[in-house]
C-alpha cells in the first residue's frame, strides 16, 4: 500500500509511524521539541507550500525518521490509508 501525501509525494504504508493533525498536536512541548530537532537534522520535508494541516512520520529500513508536512488533513489521510488496507 502506498499513501499519497499531496503534490508529488507518495510513501509506503509500512513505513508510516503516525499521521498527526498539526493544529492539535504541535502545541505540545514534546511534539515541538521533536519537530525542531527533526528540522535541524534536515528530516522535515514540506509536501506543499499551502497551509499545513498534518504531519506524517515515516521510518525507513535503517530506522531513520522523516517528517512530511502536508496540506491534506490527517482525517483525510487516515481515510485513504484505511481504504487501501480494506480495499
Amino acid at each position: 500500500m502506498y499513501l499519497h501525501l499531496g503534490e508529488d509525494t507518495v510513501v509506503c504504508g509500512k513505513d508510516i509511524i503516525g499521521i498527526f493533525d498539526i493544529e492539535n498536536t504541535s502545541v505540545g512541548k514534546h511534539t515541538k521539541k521533536f519537530l525542531n530537532i527533526s528540522e535541524k537534522n534536515g528530516r522535515i520535508f514540506n509536501v506543499s507550500y499551502e497551509m499545513p494541516k498534518s504531519f506524517i512520520i515515516c521510518s525507513d529500513k535503517e530506522k531513520n525518521e522523516t517528517v512530511y508536512i502536508s496540506q491534506i488533513s490527517a482525517a483525510t489521510l487516515r481515510k485513504r490509508a484505511d481504504a487501501e488496507i480494506s480495499g
